[in-house]
């Protein structure tokens, strides 16, 4: 089997290091949230989905913001009120960086799970 969004991550870590602008992964509905969520908190300048028949890419633009990303394995469940625990493991310091979480209302950063009173699972740290 293939993660695709421990792939998409990997590529977008990679360019950013190398001080690439522009990259493309693959399209799947959960790359695509995690894309959005990305851009609305200003990690990326931009993204597009560009079609290929076959599911298609998405061609990403960097902000060159991203120091570290990856996935979570295994994607494991946080209860509503433990997300500063969980934010301690993950993430360097206080109000430095996301988690992205997978909960019954979307796909969001720990600090609208936690605004909205939801626990989730775990699927990815960004810094």
């Amino acid at each position: 089997m293939t993660d695709h969004l421990a792939d998409a991550l990997n590529t977008i870590k990679t360019h950013e290091t190398v001080g690439q602008n522009v990259c493309t992964v693959k399209a799947t509905k959960i790359v695509g949230d995690i894309l959005k969520v990305l851009k609305d908190h200003k990690y990326l300048k931009d993204y597009k989905k560009l079609d290929d028949g076959r599911g298609g890419w998405f061609e990403v633009h960097l902000d060159g913001r991203i120091n570290d990303c990856g996935v979570i394995k295994p994607r494991m469940p946080v209860k509503r009120n433990e997300w500063a625990k969980r934010e301690q493991e993950f993430i360097p310091g206080f109000g430095v960086g996301l988690l992205i979480v997978s909960t019954s209302s979307g796909i969001m950063t720990n600090a609208e799970a936690e605004k909205k009173h939801v626990g989730g699972r775990l699927l990815a740290y960004f810094y």
